[in-house]
Protein backbone atom coordinates (compact mmCIF):
# COMPACT_ATOMS: atom_id res chain seq x y z
CA UNK A 1 0.00 0.00 0.00
CA UNK A 2 1.26 3.51 -0.83
CA UNK A 3 1.65 5.49 2.40
CA UNK A 4 0.61 9.14 2.41
CA UNK A 5 3.21 11.03 4.41
CA UNK A 6 1.88 13.56 6.84
CA UNK A 7 -1.77 12.47 6.69
CA UNK A 8 -3.52 11.19 9.76
CA UNK A 9 -0.56 9.74 11.69
CA UNK A 10 -2.99 8.11 14.10
CA UNK A 11 -4.88 6.37 11.29
CA UNK A 12 -3.11 2.99 11.46
CA UNK A 13 -5.22 0.37 13.16
CA UNK A 14 -4.20 -1.54 16.24
CA UNK A 15 -2.59 -4.84 15.28
CA UNK A 16 -5.21 -7.25 16.55
CA UNK A 17 -7.43 -8.70 13.84
CA UNK A 18 -5.81 -8.98 10.42
CA UNK A 19 -7.57 -9.60 7.15
CA UNK A 20 -5.80 -12.95 6.74
CA UNK A 21 -6.95 -14.03 10.20
CA UNK A 22 -10.55 -13.04 9.46
CA UNK A 23 -10.54 -14.97 6.19
CA UNK A 24 -8.99 -18.01 7.84
CA UNK A 25 -11.59 -18.05 10.62
CA UNK A 26 -14.40 -17.53 8.11
CA UNK A 27 -13.17 -20.54 6.13
CA UNK A 28 -12.96 -22.69 9.26
CA UNK A 29 -16.49 -21.68 10.26
CA UNK A 30 -18.02 -22.12 6.80
CA UNK A 31 -20.67 -24.90 6.86
CA UNK A 32 -19.67 -25.99 3.36
CA UNK A 33 -16.32 -27.11 4.81
CA UNK A 34 -18.00 -30.25 6.12
CA UNK A 35 -18.62 -31.37 2.55
CA UNK A 36 -14.91 -32.07 2.05
CA UNK A 37 -15.18 -34.86 4.61
CA UNK A 38 -18.33 -36.15 2.94
CA UNK A 39 -16.58 -36.23 -0.45
CA UNK A 40 -13.65 -38.18 1.04
CA UNK A 41 -15.98 -40.71 2.66
CA UNK A 42 -17.97 -41.14 -0.55
CA UNK A 43 -14.75 -41.72 -2.49
CA UNK A 44 -13.64 -44.33 0.04
CA UNK A 45 -17.02 -46.10 -0.25
CA UNK A 46 -16.88 -46.10 -4.06
CA UNK A 47 -13.34 -47.50 -4.07
CA UNK A 48 -14.37 -50.12 -1.53
CA UNK A 49 -17.25 -51.19 -3.77
CA UNK A 50 -14.91 -51.51 -6.74
CA UNK A 51 -12.42 -53.61 -4.77
CA UNK A 52 -15.19 -55.85 -3.51
CA UNK A 53 -16.03 -56.59 -7.12
CA UNK A 54 -12.93 -58.81 -7.17
CA UNK A 55 -14.26 -60.96 -4.34
CA UNK A 56 -16.04 -64.18 -5.27
CA UNK A 57 -19.66 -63.39 -6.13
CA UNK A 58 -22.02 -66.01 -4.66
CA UNK A 59 -25.71 -66.54 -5.37
CA UNK A 60 -27.82 -68.90 -3.26
CA UNK A 61 -31.06 -69.97 -4.89
CA UNK A 62 -33.91 -72.44 -4.80
CA UNK A 63 -36.36 -73.26 -7.55
CA UNK A 64 -39.07 -75.70 -8.51
CA UNK A 65 -40.59 -76.21 -11.97
CA UNK A 66 -43.15 -78.36 -13.67
CA UNK A 67 -42.80 -79.12 -17.37
CA UNK A 68 -45.11 -80.46 -20.04
CA UNK A 69 -42.31 -82.48 -21.64
CA UNK A 70 -39.07 -84.01 -20.44
CA UNK A 71 -36.32 -86.16 -22.02
CA UNK A 72 -37.22 -89.85 -22.13
CA UNK A 73 -36.10 -93.02 -23.92
CA UNK A 74 -38.12 -94.19 -26.93
CA UNK A 75 -40.71 -96.86 -26.04
CA UNK A 76 -38.89 -99.53 -28.05
CA UNK A 77 -35.65 -98.87 -26.23
CA UNK A 78 -37.42 -98.80 -22.87
CA UNK A 79 -38.87 -102.25 -23.70
CA UNK A 80 -35.46 -103.65 -24.52
CA UNK A 81 -34.00 -102.19 -21.31
CA UNK A 82 -36.92 -103.58 -19.30
CA UNK A 83 -36.21 -107.07 -20.64
CA UNK A 84 -32.67 -106.61 -19.36
CA UNK A 85 -33.99 -105.69 -15.94
CA UNK A 86 -33.36 -101.95 -16.27
CA UNK A 87 -36.30 -99.65 -15.52
CA UNK A 88 -35.77 -96.16 -17.08
CA UNK A 89 -38.95 -94.21 -16.44
CA UNK A 90 -37.49 -90.99 -17.86
CA UNK A 91 -37.16 -87.65 -16.15
CA UNK A 92 -39.99 -86.46 -13.96
CA UNK A 93 -41.98 -83.41 -15.02
CA UNK A 94 -41.65 -81.90 -11.54
CA UNK A 95 -38.08 -80.68 -11.01
CA UNK A 96 -36.53 -78.83 -8.07
CA UNK A 97 -33.16 -77.78 -6.74
CA UNK A 98 -31.41 -75.76 -4.06
CA UNK A 99 -28.00 -74.53 -5.10
CA UNK A 100 -25.11 -72.10 -4.92
CA UNK A 101 -23.42 -70.38 -7.87
CA UNK A 102 -19.98 -68.82 -7.39
CA UNK A 103 -18.20 -66.56 -9.91
CA UNK A 104 -14.66 -65.20 -9.62
CA UNK A 105 -13.41 -62.53 -12.01
CA UNK A 106 -9.91 -63.08 -13.34
CA UNK A 107 -9.79 -60.21 -15.84
CA UNK A 108 -12.51 -57.64 -16.45
CA UNK A 109 -10.94 -55.81 -19.38
CA UNK A 110 -9.99 -52.77 -17.27
CA UNK A 111 -13.54 -52.01 -16.01
CA UNK A 112 -12.59 -51.99 -12.34
CA UNK A 113 -9.52 -49.86 -13.09
CA UNK A 114 -11.69 -47.30 -14.88
CA UNK A 115 -14.23 -47.37 -12.05
CA UNK A 116 -11.50 -46.63 -9.50
CA UNK A 117 -10.19 -43.82 -11.69
CA UNK A 118 -13.74 -42.51 -12.06
CA UNK A 119 -14.29 -42.49 -8.29
CA UNK A 120 -11.09 -40.53 -7.76
CA UNK A 121 -11.83 -38.15 -10.62
CA UNK A 122 -15.36 -37.47 -9.35
CA UNK A 123 -13.99 -36.78 -5.86
CA UNK A 124 -11.38 -34.38 -7.25
CA UNK A 125 -14.01 -32.58 -9.31
CA UNK A 126 -16.32 -32.21 -6.32
CA UNK A 127 -13.46 -30.98 -4.14
CA UNK A 128 -12.44 -28.46 -6.80
CA UNK A 129 -16.04 -27.22 -6.99
CA UNK A 130 -16.03 -26.78 -3.20
CA UNK A 131 -12.74 -24.87 -3.46
CA UNK A 132 -14.44 -22.43 -5.84
CA UNK A 133 -17.37 -21.92 -3.46
CA UNK A 134 -15.05 -21.48 -0.49
CA UNK A 135 -12.88 -19.00 -2.38
CA UNK A 136 -15.91 -16.79 -2.98
CA UNK A 137 -16.07 -16.29 0.78
CA UNK A 138 -12.94 -14.12 0.60
CA UNK A 139 -14.81 -11.38 -1.24
CA UNK A 140 -17.49 -11.27 1.47
CA UNK A 141 -14.93 -11.05 4.25
CA UNK A 142 -12.95 -8.36 2.44
CA UNK A 143 -16.07 -6.26 1.85
CA UNK A 144 -16.98 -6.34 5.54
CA UNK A 145 -13.39 -5.88 6.75
CA UNK A 146 -12.68 -2.80 4.66
CA UNK A 147 -16.20 -1.52 5.27
CA UNK A 148 -15.43 -1.51 8.99
CA UNK A 149 -12.16 0.34 8.40
CA UNK A 150 -13.89 2.99 6.26
CA UNK A 151 -16.80 3.55 8.65
CA UNK A 152 -14.58 3.72 11.71
CA UNK A 153 -12.26 6.17 9.97
CA UNK A 154 -15.35 8.25 9.21
CA UNK A 155 -16.29 8.04 12.90
CA UNK A 156 -12.81 9.13 13.90
CA UNK A 157 -12.75 12.14 11.59
CA UNK A 158 -16.28 13.12 12.57
CA UNK A 159 -15.31 13.02 16.25
CA UNK A 160 -12.36 15.29 15.51
CA UNK A 161 -14.62 17.67 13.59
CA UNK A 162 -17.07 17.68 16.48
CA UNK A 163 -14.18 18.56 18.78
CA UNK A 164 -13.28 21.53 16.55
CA UNK A 165 -16.90 22.72 16.55
CA UNK A 166 -17.23 22.40 20.32
CA UNK A 167 -13.98 24.32 20.84
CA UNK A 168 -15.25 27.15 18.65
CA UNK A 169 -18.64 26.99 20.36
CA UNK A 170 -16.93 27.55 23.70
CA UNK A 171 -15.12 30.60 22.29
CA UNK A 172 -18.33 32.01 20.79
CA UNK A 173 -20.19 31.66 24.07
CA UNK A 174 -17.43 33.59 25.79
CA UNK A 175 -17.58 36.19 23.04
CA UNK A 176 -21.36 36.37 23.43
CA UNK A 177 -20.98 37.18 27.10
CA UNK A 178 -18.50 39.91 26.16
CA UNK A 179 -20.88 41.28 23.54
CA UNK A 180 -18.60 40.49 20.58
CA UNK A 181 -20.72 37.67 19.08
CA UNK A 182 -24.34 37.15 18.23
CA UNK A 183 -26.66 34.53 19.69
CA UNK A 184 -27.45 33.29 16.16
CA UNK A 185 -23.79 32.33 15.64
CA UNK A 186 -23.79 30.39 18.89
CA UNK A 187 -27.05 28.67 17.98
CA UNK A 188 -25.74 27.77 14.53
CA UNK A 189 -22.61 26.07 15.89
CA UNK A 190 -24.59 24.29 18.58
CA UNK A 191 -27.11 23.00 16.00
CA UNK A 192 -24.27 21.81 13.78
CA UNK A 193 -22.70 20.02 16.72
CA UNK A 194 -25.96 18.22 17.47
CA UNK A 195 -26.35 17.26 13.81
CA UNK A 196 -22.85 15.78 13.72
CA UNK A 197 -23.66 13.90 16.92
CA UNK A 198 -26.59 12.30 15.13
CA UNK A 199 -24.31 11.35 12.25
CA UNK A 200 -21.92 9.76 14.73
CA UNK A 201 -24.73 7.68 16.24
CA UNK A 202 -25.76 6.43 12.78
CA UNK A 203 -22.15 5.66 11.80
CA UNK A 204 -21.52 3.73 15.03
CA UNK A 205 -24.67 1.71 14.39
CA UNK A 206 -23.48 0.86 10.87
CA UNK A 207 -20.05 -0.14 12.17
CA UNK A 208 -21.68 -2.45 14.70
CA UNK A 209 -23.80 -4.08 11.98
CA UNK A 210 -20.70 -4.71 9.87
CA UNK A 211 -18.86 -6.17 12.87
CA UNK A 212 -21.77 -8.45 13.73
CA UNK A 213 -22.00 -9.68 10.12
CA UNK A 214 -18.26 -10.39 10.04
CA UNK A 215 -18.51 -12.11 13.42
CA UNK A 216 -21.21 -14.43 12.06
CA UNK A 217 -18.94 -15.43 9.16
CA UNK A 218 -15.98 -15.96 11.52
CA UNK A 219 -17.94 -17.69 14.27
CA UNK A 220 -16.70 -15.37 16.99
CA UNK A 221 -17.55 -12.02 18.58
CA UNK A 222 -15.54 -9.15 17.05
CA UNK A 223 -17.67 -6.23 18.23
CA UNK A 224 -15.00 -5.07 20.69
CA UNK A 225 -11.89 -5.80 18.60
CA UNK A 226 -9.81 -3.46 16.51
CA UNK A 227 -8.72 -4.23 12.97
CA UNK A 228 -5.24 -4.03 11.53
CA UNK A 229 -5.17 -1.96 8.36
CA UNK A 230 -3.13 -4.27 6.06
CA UNK A 231 -0.25 -3.30 3.85
CA UNK A 232 -0.57 -4.36 0.24
CA UNK A 233 1.55 -4.35 -2.89
CA UNK A 234 0.63 -5.28 -6.42
CA UNK A 235 1.26 -8.98 -7.09
CA UNK A 236 4.44 -9.64 -9.04
CA UNK A 237 2.80 -12.43 -11.05
CA UNK A 238 -0.29 -11.31 -12.96
CA UNK A 239 -1.25 -14.80 -14.18
CA UNK A 240 -4.38 -16.33 -12.73
CA UNK A 241 -4.14 -19.10 -10.15
CA UNK A 242 -7.83 -19.21 -9.33
CA UNK A 243 -9.41 -22.48 -8.11
CA UNK A 244 -11.76 -22.36 -11.12
CA UNK A 245 -8.82 -23.38 -13.30
CA UNK A 246 -8.31 -26.51 -11.22
CA UNK A 247 -12.03 -27.22 -11.56
CA UNK A 248 -11.78 -27.04 -15.36
CA UNK A 249 -8.78 -29.36 -15.24
CA UNK A 250 -10.63 -31.79 -12.98
CA UNK A 251 -13.55 -31.86 -15.42
CA UNK A 252 -11.24 -32.63 -18.33
CA UNK A 253 -9.60 -35.41 -16.31
CA UNK A 254 -13.04 -36.83 -15.52
CA UNK A 255 -13.83 -36.88 -19.24
CA UNK A 256 -10.56 -38.73 -19.93
CA UNK A 257 -11.62 -41.33 -17.37
CA UNK A 258 -14.97 -41.70 -19.12
CA UNK A 259 -13.18 -42.34 -22.41
CA UNK A 260 -11.19 -45.12 -20.76
CA UNK A 261 -14.42 -46.57 -19.38
CA UNK A 262 -15.97 -46.68 -22.88
CA UNK A 263 -12.92 -48.53 -24.21
CA UNK A 264 -12.96 -50.94 -21.26
CA UNK A 265 -16.61 -51.77 -21.92
CA UNK A 266 -15.59 -53.25 -25.28
CA UNK A 267 -13.14 -55.73 -23.78
CA UNK A 268 -14.00 -59.39 -23.04
CA UNK A 269 -14.22 -60.73 -19.50
CA UNK A 270 -12.57 -63.86 -18.15
CA UNK A 271 -13.61 -65.56 -14.96
CA UNK A 272 -13.93 -68.79 -13.02
CA UNK A 273 -17.26 -70.23 -12.02
CA UNK A 274 -18.57 -73.05 -9.85
CA UNK A 275 -22.09 -74.34 -9.37
CA UNK A 276 -23.31 -76.83 -6.79
CA UNK A 277 -26.86 -77.91 -6.09
CA UNK A 278 -28.94 -80.55 -4.39
CA UNK A 279 -32.04 -81.49 -6.32
CA UNK A 280 -33.65 -83.36 -9.15
CA UNK A 281 -32.70 -84.05 -11.90
CA UNK A 282 -28.95 -84.31 -11.41
CA UNK A 283 -26.24 -83.81 -13.99
CA UNK A 284 -26.35 -87.55 -14.67
CA UNK A 285 -29.61 -87.72 -16.64
CA UNK A 286 -29.47 -91.51 -16.99
CA UNK A 287 -29.37 -91.92 -13.20
CA UNK A 288 -32.20 -89.41 -12.82
CA UNK A 289 -34.30 -91.27 -15.37
CA UNK A 290 -33.95 -94.44 -13.34
CA UNK A 291 -34.13 -92.93 -9.83
CA UNK A 292 -36.10 -89.73 -9.21
CA UNK A 293 -34.60 -88.94 -5.82
CA UNK A 294 -32.47 -85.85 -5.02
CA UNK A 295 -28.74 -85.92 -5.73
CA UNK A 296 -25.72 -83.70 -5.12
CA UNK A 297 -24.20 -82.10 -8.23
CA UNK A 298 -21.21 -79.84 -8.85
CA UNK A 299 -19.66 -78.14 -11.87
CA UNK A 300 -16.72 -75.70 -12.28
CA UNK A 301 -14.90 -74.12 -15.17
CA UNK A 302 -13.60 -71.03 -16.98
CA UNK A 303 -15.89 -68.54 -18.71
CA UNK A 304 -15.09 -65.96 -21.37
CA UNK A 305 -17.78 -63.39 -22.20
CA UNK A 306 -17.85 -60.41 -24.54
CA UNK A 307 -20.70 -57.92 -24.55
CA UNK A 308 -20.58 -56.84 -28.19
CA UNK A 309 -23.68 -54.65 -27.73
CA UNK A 310 -21.28 -52.02 -26.32
CA UNK A 311 -20.27 -51.39 -29.91
CA UNK A 312 -23.72 -49.99 -30.66
CA UNK A 313 -23.35 -46.77 -28.69
CA UNK A 314 -19.54 -46.50 -28.58
CA UNK A 315 -19.41 -43.74 -31.20
CA UNK A 316 -22.16 -41.70 -29.53
CA UNK A 317 -20.56 -42.11 -26.12
CA UNK A 318 -17.19 -40.87 -27.36
CA UNK A 319 -18.89 -37.98 -29.18
CA UNK A 320 -20.66 -36.90 -25.98
CA UNK A 321 -17.35 -36.93 -24.11
CA UNK A 322 -15.68 -34.91 -26.85
CA UNK A 323 -18.48 -32.33 -26.75
CA UNK A 324 -18.18 -32.20 -22.95
CA UNK A 325 -14.45 -31.49 -23.36
CA UNK A 326 -15.22 -28.70 -25.82
CA UNK A 327 -17.76 -27.21 -23.40
CA UNK A 328 -15.19 -27.22 -20.59
CA UNK A 329 -12.67 -25.48 -22.84
CA UNK A 330 -15.21 -22.81 -23.79
CA UNK A 331 -15.96 -22.21 -20.11
CA UNK A 332 -12.23 -21.96 -19.37
CA UNK A 333 -11.64 -19.48 -22.19
CA UNK A 334 -14.58 -17.35 -21.05
CA UNK A 335 -13.28 -17.37 -17.49
CA UNK A 336 -9.78 -16.35 -18.60
CA UNK A 337 -11.21 -13.58 -20.78
CA UNK A 338 -13.35 -12.22 -17.96
CA UNK A 339 -10.37 -12.45 -15.59
CA UNK A 340 -8.22 -10.51 -18.04
CA UNK A 341 -10.87 -7.80 -18.31
CA UNK A 342 -11.24 -7.62 -14.53
CA UNK A 343 -7.47 -7.40 -14.04
CA UNK A 344 -7.18 -4.63 -16.62
CA UNK A 345 -10.01 -2.66 -15.02
CA UNK A 346 -8.61 -3.16 -11.53
CA UNK A 347 -5.12 -2.01 -12.51
CA UNK A 348 -6.52 1.13 -14.15
CA UNK A 349 -8.53 1.91 -11.02
CA UNK A 350 -5.44 1.44 -8.81
CA UNK A 351 -3.36 3.72 -11.02
CA UNK A 352 -6.10 6.36 -10.99
CA UNK A 353 -6.38 6.14 -7.21
CA UNK A 354 -2.63 6.57 -6.81
CA UNK A 355 -2.68 9.69 -8.94
CA UNK A 356 -5.65 11.01 -6.97
CA UNK A 357 -3.83 10.41 -3.68
CA UNK A 358 -0.76 12.38 -4.79
CA UNK A 359 -2.30 15.71 -3.69
CA UNK A 360 -4.19 14.50 -0.60
CA UNK A 361 -1.52 15.70 1.83
CA UNK A 362 -1.41 19.17 0.32
CA UNK A 363 -5.21 19.50 0.22
CA UNK A 364 -5.56 18.53 3.88
CA UNK A 365 -2.83 20.99 4.91
CA UNK A 366 -4.40 23.82 2.90
CA UNK A 367 -7.89 23.15 4.27
CA UNK A 368 -6.49 23.14 7.80
CA UNK A 369 -4.79 26.50 7.18
CA UNK A 370 -8.01 27.98 5.84
CA UNK A 371 -9.98 26.72 8.84
CA UNK A 372 -7.41 28.13 11.28
CA UNK A 373 -7.56 31.49 9.51
CA UNK A 374 -11.37 31.41 9.63
CA UNK A 375 -11.31 30.80 13.38
CA UNK A 376 -9.07 33.86 13.79
CA UNK A 377 -11.37 35.90 11.56
CA UNK A 378 -14.39 34.84 13.58
CA UNK A 379 -12.73 35.96 16.80
CA UNK A 380 -12.01 39.30 15.16
CA UNK A 381 -15.56 39.64 13.85
CA UNK A 382 -14.55 39.51 10.19
CA UNK A 383 -16.72 36.46 9.34
CA UNK A 384 -19.74 34.80 10.91
CA UNK A 385 -20.39 31.22 12.06
CA UNK A 386 -21.74 30.21 8.66
CA UNK A 387 -18.42 30.91 6.98
CA UNK A 388 -16.53 29.07 9.71
CA UNK A 389 -18.75 26.01 9.44
CA UNK A 390 -18.12 25.90 5.71
CA UNK A 391 -14.36 25.90 6.30
CA UNK A 392 -14.63 23.24 9.00
CA UNK A 393 -16.77 21.10 6.68
CA UNK A 394 -14.23 21.51 3.86
CA UNK A 395 -11.37 20.38 6.11
CA UNK A 396 -13.37 17.43 7.42
CA UNK A 397 -14.22 16.34 3.88
CA UNK A 398 -10.57 16.65 2.83
CA UNK A 399 -9.45 14.43 5.70
CA UNK A 400 -12.22 11.92 5.01
CA UNK A 401 -11.25 11.82 1.32
CA UNK A 402 -7.60 11.21 2.20
CA UNK A 403 -8.48 8.40 4.58
CA UNK A 404 -10.98 6.93 2.11
CA UNK A 405 -8.41 6.97 -0.70
CA UNK A 406 -5.81 5.21 1.44
CA UNK A 407 -8.14 2.44 2.57
CA UNK A 408 -9.74 2.08 -0.86
CA UNK A 409 -6.32 1.69 -2.50
CA UNK A 410 -5.56 -1.18 -0.16
CA UNK A 411 -8.97 -2.70 -0.85
CA UNK A 412 -8.44 -2.39 -4.62
CA UNK A 413 -5.07 -4.15 -4.42
CA UNK A 414 -6.57 -6.96 -2.35
CA UNK A 415 -9.43 -7.21 -4.86
CA UNK A 416 -6.85 -7.59 -7.64
CA UNK A 417 -5.09 -10.28 -5.63
CA UNK A 418 -8.45 -11.98 -5.18
CA UNK A 419 -9.09 -11.90 -8.92
CA UNK A 420 -5.75 -13.64 -9.52
CA UNK A 421 -5.53 -15.67 -6.28
CA UNK A 422 -2.06 -14.22 -5.66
Amino acid sequence: MIAIAGILPAMSCAAQLTLDYCQEKAHENYPMLKKYGIVEKMEALDLSDVNKGWLPQATLYGQGTIQNAVPAFPEALRGVLAQMGQDYKGLGKFQYKIGLDVNQTIWDGGVSKSRRASARADALEQSAALDVQLYGLNEQVQGLFFGILLIEEQIKQTEETLGVINANLTRLRAMLQNGTAMQSDVDMLEAQGLTIGQQLTAARGSALQYREALGILMGEDVTADTFDCPAAELPADMTSARPELKLFEARRDANDVRKAAVKASLMPRIGLFASIYEGYPGLDYFASMRDRSMSFNAMAGVKVSWNISSLYDRKNSLTRIRLADESVEVDRQMFMRNTELSVSKSRREIETMRKTMADDSRIVALRANVRNAAESQLRNGVIDATDLLAKISDENQARLNAAYHQIRLTQMIYALKDILNR
